[in-house]
Formats: C-alpha cells, sequence, structure tokens
C-alpha cells in the first residue's frame, strides 16, 4: 500500500464496497454542484457502503470544500438513525485528479478513520472515482469495489 509519507495506520481497510447505484448518485451530485466541489458523507456497515447523504459546501468554491456544519450534523444524524455507521466522506475534484490534495489531506485531521472518496471531474465525460485513507497527514490507497 502506497504512503505519501512514512508511517503507518493501524489495520486500514483495505478495500470497501459499494453500489454502482452509489457510485452514479455521488457523480451525479458532482456534476450538479459544478462549477464548485460537492460533498457529503457514505452511509454503511462493515465495509460495505449502503447509502449517500449530500451535504451543502459551504466553501462554494471550485477548490476546496468544507461541509455546511449543519446539514454535517443531519447526515450524521440520518446515517445513524437508519443503523448505520458514517464509512466515508466523498468530495469531488472539478479540474484535477481523483487524488487527495494537500487541503484535502490537511482537512481530514477532523476525521481520521473515514475512508475518503474522490470524484474527479477532469475528464467530464469518463469520471474517475477513488478511495483513500487519509490518517496522521498521510495517503493511503482503500481498494474502491464497485458492485
Amino acid at each position: 500500500m502506497p504512503w505519501a509519507a512514512g508511517g503507518s495506520i493501524a489495520s486500514p481497510p483495505m478495500k470497501v464496497s459499494i453500489p454502482r447505484q452509489l457510485v452514479d448518485e455521488m457523480v451525479a451530485h458532482a456534476r450538479e454542484e459544478l462549477p464548485n466541489e460537492c460533498c457529503g458523507m457514505i452511509a454503511g456497515r462493515d465495509g460495505e457502503a449502503t447509502g449517500v447523504v449530500r451535504v451543502k459546501n459551504a466553501a462554494a468554491s471550485p477548490l476546496r470544500y468544507e461541509m455546511d456544519p449543519q446539514g454535517q450534523y443531519d447526515a450524521l444524524k440520518s446515517i445513524e438513525g437508519g443503523g448505520d455507521e458514517l464509512l466515508g466522506i466523498y468530495h469531488s475534484h472539478t479540474k484535477s485528479a481523483a487524488y487527495p490534495s494537500q487541503t484535502d489531506v490537511n482537512q481530514a485531521v477532523a476525521w481520521p478513520e473515514q475512508v475518503y472518496v474522490i470524484i474527479s471531474l477532469a475528464d467530464p465525460d469518463e469520471p474517475d472515482v477513488k478511495a483513500y485513507l487519509l490518517k496522521d497527514l498521510r495517503i493511503a490507497d482503500v481498494e474502491l469495489v464497485v458492485t
């Protein structure tokens, strides 16, 4: 597993399964929010995604995302109310690759145990979706299995 910096993460998830429908929902969200980045949360259990919840990007920026605090709270309540856990956080990159930026890595210190899914619209006809674990300012690939 490649790392952006030395060190390791205790028992990182090696893969996450996500239904095609949920990937399509995240890609649709990313396209709808153009020219700005989108963001949201992924519900799941045992490494399997069960739903996505959109959260408003309070930054309203094409270069970064900032989850609206009330939207973030509401999303967590919805996820937990449905008997799921917060599996991950997703956001889009409007012009760059589906790879965490330094800003993404820095922001992840608030949610170090979640999987981060990035949707790249650099090629609008071929969106790229990838997953990472961002912990202790390090980047680790997570296998994203689309079912």
